[in-house]
């Protein structure tokens, strides 16, 4: 009895147990189902904090791009070495690109030097060690040896005791040196040592291609001999040495019957495709029974022609040719089985200028369409509606820009609430004081006879006692390269709808013989309805056809060579920034990018074809790329005969809708959101000073401030403290709930 009583009692506290157990399993699960839900709803939370710090780091960098572009000076080495990398659209471009521009070259300006700069004889010695040090330049060294020999002839001497500052961090500068004797040591921002420079070395390179401040301090360790040249003879002679050369090869070009009758321009395209080669005495430059594809033209030296006999197989003298004679000319046409030898019999060799088949057709053909008409071309009318406008008939909404230049309000005509205007002001002192009175007035003159669907459109220009402004087109969809900065990149499709908005653009400017010299995603604004247009004129100028200009100026990673080099450009500069805007809108990066502007200009002349490019850039696109960014301007797709539709006709552009674009009918792949004519909120946020000048405001009264943007912002500090304590929150929350969110 007492064993089955001790069962029964141990199988009801058994059953007790198993149902407390059960309560209790079902209370924790109900618990851990509580614990989910929370879970779930802190992931939701984390998400959304993740929107907002994005949101927030958004702002952050449109506020850096603002501080940089308002303090930001186009800089300038003391001591610059070859460095640099080509970046291949890695790290992305959070700052906007800042244009530069020596001041405007003429050849009236150099008739001027001429008479005015003298030359410094100098010893043997001294110019071998001048030269050296020209050629051991990273920069210097792609000039040739007639300029390097001219700017040799230039130098001045110049002498530093032990200690004195030969360049200081800060100041402005427009000297290049050369060390003959002694040694220097360059220091930073901060006077660390970064490098000692002796005697073969240049130093303060980007000074003789635009104004700029030194970024670093040399100091001599020595009594130091230098020879310096500034920026106005180098230039002058660059451009000289380019006139000179170009003349020459023109008259070489007109010296051939069957070049004699062609246009200046093409003449002028043929002498920029030839190429100088040097052969030495005894070598055959053409060979009887070879094919060729070449032309050419002797310009110093001789040769003697002889062809081979068949039945004894010996060479028998023809003829011996001299400067200015040419040969292979049946090449250009066909290809050509050479009828004879060509050898050099002159002992000290010969030059000749070589022309390709290839650069010949593409060169050589009808150019009437510089003269057809277009119906874009008629003269715009506009500006008899803004006669009588004067600036106390406008009131300003908002700021839309800064600049080194001076700022650019969004503004309303008085009781005109229906539209809204861009009115650009620049400072008068600042135009006299950087020599840019030229570009203002070409910028004014080209945009008041522009009238393009593709081009912002001037209505009025004004002037006061300090400034002078524009009244333009307003674009209220804000500036591309906002667009790009917030996708990071564009996919093809998107990158081909704006490189065709672009390429209607300098089609219309080409044909009336305009260089725009500023092409990048900074100066593209976006309309209402999402078509972009080119704007910021400053550095265009009307060159005709057939002709070059000298200026240095342009955004640091997007000019090319020839500029950099100042062997003169012509529009076919405009083709290789369309090749640089192209691969930045497609990686959100440019290809040439450094540390600084001198380390840029060395990877610029390295080319386009030591750039790597990210996979995510198709074939066909970096085909197009290459072709725009060759070397050679004569060689960039769009030179040729057929102009920019060379561009169009291109593999990557296969099926785009041309028409729709011209027409504007087809949709654009962004659209931005313009809630009215006084809606600035696609344009970063700015604040007025009042060091501003006034203007009228609307109630009649002088003002020097805008009225408060519409939408307030934190300040800059508290962005960075809310950023900091949201970030701290976020890494809190996965050390407590380390799930993948």
């Amino acid at each position: 009895m007492l064993g089955s009583d001790a069962l029964y009692s141990r199988s009801i506290a058994m059953s007790l147990t198993v149902s407390e157990l059960q309560r209790l399993n079902a209370q924790r699960q109900a618990e851990i189902n509580e614990l989910g839900r929370q879970v779930d709803e802190l992931k939701l939370a984390v998400r959304s904090r993740d929107r907002q710090i994005a949101e927030l780091l958004s702002q952050l960098d449109k506020y850096q791009s603002v501080f940089h572009s308002r303090h930001r000076q186009p800089g300038g080495a003391a001591f610059s070495g070859g460095g640099g990398s080509i970046s291949g659209g890695g790290r992305k471009r959070r700052t906007r690109g800042m244009g530069i521009s020596a001041e405007p070259q003429s050849e009236a300006a150099l008739a001027t030097m001429s008479s005015a700069v003298k030359s410094f004889s100098k010893t043997k010695g001294t110019r071998d060690i001048i030269r050296q040090a020209i050629l051991d330049n990273a920069f210097m060294k792609n000039l040739d040896n007639g300029q390097i020999s001219e700017i040799i002839d230039y130098m001045y001497p110049v002498s530093h005791k032990s200690g004195a500052i030969i360049i200081k961090l800060g100041e402005v500068g427009s000297l290049v040196y050369a060390i003959e004797d002694g040694s220097a040591e360059v220091t930073n921002t901060k006077g660390e040592k970064i490098n000692e420079i002796g005697p073969c070395t240049v130093f303060g390179e980007l000074a003789i291609l635009y104004n700029c401040k030194r970024t670093a301090t040399v100091r001599a360790l020595s009594n130091c001999k230098l020879w310096a040249i500034d920026r106005q003879t180098f230039q002058s002679i660059m451009m000289k040495t380019g006139l000179m050369k170009q003349k020459e090869y023109t008259s070489f070009l007109r010296s051939v019957p069957a070049f004699k009758d062609l246009p200046v321009e093409t003449l002028s395209k043929l002498a920029d495709a030839l190429e100088a080669d040097h052969y030495p005495s005894g070598e055959y430059i053409i060979r009887q029974g070879a094919k060729g594809n070449t032309f050419y033209i002797i310009a110093k030296g001789a040769v003697e022609v002889t062809r081979r006999d068949s039945t004894a197989g010996e060479e028998v003298f023809i003829r011996n040719m001299n400067r200015g004679d040419w040969f292979g000319e049946k090449a250009l046409k066909d290809e050509d089985v050479r009828t004879a030898n060509i050898v050099v019999s002159d002992p000290s060799g010969v030059d000749c200028l070589v022309l390709s088949r290839e650069s010949y057709k593409q060169l050589i053909g009808d150019l009437a369409s510089f003269d057809r008409k277009y119906p874009d071309e008629t003269a715009p009318k506009r500006a008899e509606e803004f006669r009588h406008l004067t600036l106390k008939d406008l009131y300003i909404v908002a700021t839309l820009g800064v600049g080194g230049f001076g700022r650019v309000e969004l503004v309303q005509i008085n009781n005109d609430n229906q539209r809204s205007f861009a009115l650009k002001q620049l400072k008068k002192q600042h135009i006299v004081e950087t020599r840019q009175q030229e570009h203002v007035l070409n910028e004014r003159n080209i945009l008041a006879e522009c009238n393009s669907d593709f081009v912002v459109k001037l209505y009025r220009t004004f002037k006061d006692r300090k400034y002078l402004y524009m009244l333009l087109e307003c674009c209220l969809g804000g500036e591309l390269w906002t667009v790009l900065r917030d996708k990071g990149h564009f996919d093809d499709s998107m990158t081909r709808f704006y490189m065709a908005c672009v390429s209607e653009a300098l089609s219309y400017l080409h044909r009336r013989g305009i260089v725009y010299r500023d092409l990048k995603p900074e100066n593209l604004l976006l309309d209402s309805a999402g078509y972009c247009k080119l704007t910021d004129f400053g550095f265009a100028k009307r060159i005709g056809f057939g002709k070059k200009t000298w200026t240095f100026c342009g955004t640091p990673e997007y000019v090319p060579p020839e500029v950099i080099l100042n062997k003169g450009h012509d529009l076919s500069a405009d083709f290789w920034s369309l090749g640089i805007l192209m691969f930045e809108l497609l990686t959100g990066t440019p290809p040439f990018s450094a540390s600084d502007p001198m380390k840029t200009y060395n990877i610029i002349l390295k080319g386009i074809d030591a750039v790597e490019f990210p996979r995510r850039v198709s074939r066909n696109a970096q085909n197009l790329i290459k072709k725009l960014c060759r070397d050679n301007p004569t060689e960039r797709i769009g030179v040729g005969r057929s102009g920019i539709v060379e561009v169009s006709k291109h593999l990557w552009f296969e099926g785009f809708n041309w028409g729709g674009v011209r027409s504007r009918s087809l949709k654009p792949p962004h659209l931005p959101q313009v809630a009215s004519p006084k809606d600035a909120s696609n344009f970063d946020d700015y604040r007025r000073t009042r060091s501003n000048h006034q203007m009228t405001s609307a109630a009649g009264t002088k003002t020097s401030e805008s009225p408060k943007p519409q939408k307030q912002s934190v300040s800059l500090c508290s962005r960075k403290l809310i950023i900091s304590l949201v970030n701290v929150w976020h890494k809190t929350c996965l050390k407590r709930f380390p799930l993948s969110v």
